[in-house]
């Protein structure tokens, strides 16, 4: 069986046993070495099982990253400070640009802004229009509170110096928008996986659509080097692949486009990297690849511990309801695309 207990200990000890090293997203960001896998933890929900995860990693003297959302589902004071005196790395999931959006089409829905309906799906609201960017940097300025709100309440519980978006996939907005206007280093954090990391060097493996290959039925969790970035930021949809750099007037821009006076970006050649040129659906794949020395020496694995059980019936629940959602997904990903 696969996505259990027993499964994940079997990686991580394979994985050891090949001579590769982990780190925490930080220390990944500031210090990247060879031979290293940064371990990426995002507590979605059901925090108990992300304790269960530490507890593993913690006895083996492998330290990682958990990300916790501010949401009821996620955020357990008890089990982040659990987490935190284990050695590991608590940092925020922040989704207040989304939570902002919904909260506020909620409580202006059916009325006017600026003479359009206030509905996100509206076909009134052109991206690029100056209605739009108006409307998309109001909400941008609120959400910024919400952020910095939520990321001193939990440093007030642990230390916090990496941030991580959470995919919202039900939302059209991108919860990295916010840096577009904003800098996040000015809020002291060191880095955010998605724009400081370098995946032309570093694979990105996540266990999103509860397998390894779940691309297709992922909204947002994407890891793309320069030779494309296709996000939905702000509901715009799928970007160029070449063309003008997208993160020109962003505050803060991911790495491949940090170069001073680079206004442009195009894709040079194939990711050697990319996910899609390793044939892995299940955790066996993995182990297998790494007993046979065919992995990187640089990957940084996403997991979702809700997803990791050995109980039998929330195993079984929990391949249940994510087949529904990936089936959903699918249909999303088409349709914004």
């Amino acid at each position: 069986m696969d996505f259990t207990l027993e499964a994940y200990k079997t990686l991580l000890n394979t994985l050891k046993n090949q001579g590769f090293s982990f780190l925490t997203i930080s220390k990944f960001i500031s210090n990247p070495s060879e031979r290293i896998i940064a371990l990426r933890h995002d507590v979605d929900r059901l925090p108990l099982n992300s304790l269960e995860f530490a507890g593993i990693k913690a006895k083996s003297g492998i330290r990682g990253t958990y990300y916790f959302r501010a949401m009821t589902e996620s955020w357990d004071e008890e089990i982040i400070r659990k987490i935190a005196k284990m050695g590991h790395e608590v940092g925020y999931h922040y989704e207040d640009l989304t939570s902002v959006a919904e909260r506020q089409k909620i409580k202006v829905k059916r009325q006017k802004y600026q003479g359009l309906e206030f509905r996100e799906k509206s076909k009134k609201y052109i991206a690029g229009s100056k209605e739009y960017e108006k409307f998309e940097r109001e909400l941008v300025d609120i959400a910024i509170g919400s952020f910095a709100k939520n990321l001193e309440k939990l440093r007030k519980i642990a230390p916090v110096n990496t941030i991580c978006m959470h995919g919202s996939p039900v939302s059209r907005w991108d919860n990295r928008l916010l840096w577009k206007y904003y800098n996040y280093h000015d809020f002291g954090i060191i880095g955010e996986p998605y724009f400081d990391i370098d995946f032309d060097e570093v694979l990105y493996l996540t266990d999103t659509g509860r397998r390894w290959n779940g691309e297709s039925v992922s909204m947002r969790d994407k890891a793309e080097g320069s030779h494309l970035r296709s996000s939905s930021f702000g509901g715009q949809g799928r970007l160029k692949a070449e063309g003008e750099n997208p993160y020109k007037d962003w505050k803060v821009k991911p790495v491949k486009f940090r170069v001073k006076g680079k206004d442009t970006f195009s894709p040079s050649r194939p990711l050697p990297l990319s996910p899609s040129s390793y044939k892995f659906h299940a955790t066996s794949d993995i182990i297998k690849a790494a007993e046979e020395g065919k992995l990187p020496d640089k990957i940084m694995m996403t997991f979702h511990p809700q997803r990791w059980t050995d109980k039998p019936i929330p195993w079984v629940k929990e391949l249940v309801w994510q087949n529904v959602k990936n089936v959903g997904k699918y249909f999303l990903v088409k349709i914004r695309d």
